[in-house]
């Protein structure tokens, strides 16, 4: 299924009868490797019961208490994907990615056999460590096909999956409510049916073919008849291009762990460009304070609307319409065309002030279908910034650098999301409940609102006084232009310059 290294390096023209035949088989792999990735990443989102975890341990069936769910076992998932981000990260290009979607699909099955047969706070405290797991491994599955797909053929790859993982998700929630509300499920069978679909996604994952390169690690040399033929070498290969092969032999070893430094350093230069910073640092904090309300969500929803019948709860239905709307917005992304230099700070601003007001109105209303109505745009609204956010960051990097870079940024968020729980939400801290949590997040998105706005402000006005200072150089240009040239001579005048005598 892989496309062979060799593929990208010069080659002699082939015979004509055999080039159809060769063409017909490459395509043929194309489609089959695009179509497997698309189905794995499909059939690995199927989990029916997840929209319906926080009723479920509120419920009969386990009996937990909301101060347990909100400050003794939610705050447990940001502790543990803040633990497991950095191994995994370097994990999954160091084993070449199958190995770590192997250790996904493990977790999963772990995170249903734990809610299932799971008794105790710790039983569930563990299964949110593995779900925890499972989030940082999501990283594998994107940057698989970094190391599978034609670089010419990424950009249609990385769409077609993405779709694949998105209807995925629309698929697993719709079938989740309609087997609640129509089918009348117990919350427990759809977790046995989530179990059977994960121990099918393990069956797929070992059919993966495992890769014999990566980004970072594991790398195959460009040869140099490619590089004398124009051939772009990349981030990495430019970094050891003076370096001679005895000496990369001997210093392999110290190679692999100087990579990620040299990377860094490399970083240096590039942070300075404004659009970079500043999509990075919207990621960090926006993506901090998203994630901290998908965790407690569904505790607000069981707050304002404790349902006594399974099925009056529209988990499922919500999370269908939520996946839906992020994917047109993300899809209508693409058709947005200004000047993100100078509009970049105003429409973060504006939109992160929409969230704040979401946030708001779900915290304030009694009122189950206003929340739920608000939260669907507070997930379109984060999912439209999202392409964005990753094209103006990739625009100006290769590709190992974008992925360091993406990288950097979710382990901050990361950081800034688990001292925030640690802070408002663990029981160690204010352990705080539903409500007064969602207040601080509507705090803490008003006041980026404000800064980002701010900011904006600033933007606008220094590119204003940048233009008028530009026209009034320009203006002054013109009038010493004007000063300076000749005047024409009249006819008079030069009669009288013939007419004066030679001193």
């Amino acid at each position: 299924m892989a496309v062979d290294d060799e593929d990208s390096a010069p080659q002699p023209p082939p015979a004509p009868p055999a080039e159809e035949p060769v063409r017909d088989v490459e395509n043929k792999r194309w489609k089959f490797l695009a179509c497997y990735l698309c189905f794995y990443g499909f059939m690995t989102q199927l989990r029916p019961g997840e929209s319906f975890i926080t009723p479920y341990l509120l419920g009969t069936d386990k009996n937990f208490t909301k101060e347990e769910v909100t400050n003794e076992i939610t705050p447990v998932l940001p502790y543990s994907y803040m633990a497991v981000l950095v191994p995994i990260f370097l994990l999954t290009d160091y084993l070449r990615y199958t190995p770590v979607l192997i250790l996904q699909s493990l977790s999963h099955i772990s995170i249903w056999l734990l809610l299932i047969y799971g008794t105790d706070i710790i039983a569930m405290q563990f299964m949110e460590f593995f779900y925890g797991i499972t989030m940082a491994a999501r990283v594998a599955y994107s940057s698989y096909i970094f190391s599978l797909v034609n670089p010419a053929r990424y950009q249609r790859m990385a769409s077609y999956s993405r779709s694949a993982v998105l209807m995925g998700v629309f698929t697993s929630s719709v079938l989740g409510q309609i087997c609640v509300s129509v089918g009348g499920l117990p919350f427990v069978t759809l977790n046995f049916i989530s179990l059977g679909f994960m121990c099918l996604g393990l069956i797929l994952t070992f059919l993966l073919k495992r890769p014999k390169r990566s980004l970072f690690f594991n790398r195959v040399s460009q040869p140099a008849s490619a590089v004398l033929n124009g051939a772009s070498p990349s981030e990495l290969d430019k970094m050891n291009i003076a370096e001679k092969s005895e000496v990369k032999k001997q210093l392999c070893a110290n190679w692999r762990n100087s990579v990620l430094i040299r990377m860094l350093k490399e970083l240096q230069n590039i942070v300075k460009l404004p659009q970079l910073r500043v999509w990075s640092l919207w990621w960090i904090f926006n993506s901090a304070g998203y994630y901290l309300m998908l965790y407690y969500v569904q505790i607000l929803w069981n707050e304002i609307y404790p349902a006594v019948d399974n099925r009056k709860v529209y988990n499922g239905g919500v999370e269908a319409a939520s996946t839906l709307l992020g994917a047109i917005a993300a899809f209508a992304a693409g058709y947005v065309k200004i000047r993100w230099a100078l509009w970049s700070e105003l429409v973060i601003g504006l939109i992160t002030a929409f969230q704040a007001g979401l946030l708001f109105l779900m915290n304030t209303t009694s009122n189950i279908w206003i929340c739920y109505v608000a939260y669907i745009f507070f997930r379109g609204s984060y999912q439209f910034l999202v392409p964005i956010a990753i094209f103006q960051i990739a625009t100006s990097l290769s590709k190992e650098l974008c992925a360091l870079v993406f990288g950097i940024n979710t382990f901050l968020a990361t950081i800034l999301k688990t001292i925030i729980t640690i802070i408002i939400a663990d029981k160690r801290g204010l352990a705080l409940s539903v409500h007064p949590q969602f207040y601080v997040y509507f705090a803490y998105f008003t006041f980026l609102a404000v800064v980002f706005l701010g900011a904006s402000f600033y933007v606008i006005f220094r590119y204003k006084r940048q233009a008028m200072q530009a026209r009034n150089l320009q203006d002054q240009l013109e009038s010493s232009k004007e000063l300076c040239s000749p005047v024409a001579e009249t006819p008079t005048e030069k009669c009288s310059k013939k007419e004066l005598p030679l001193a």
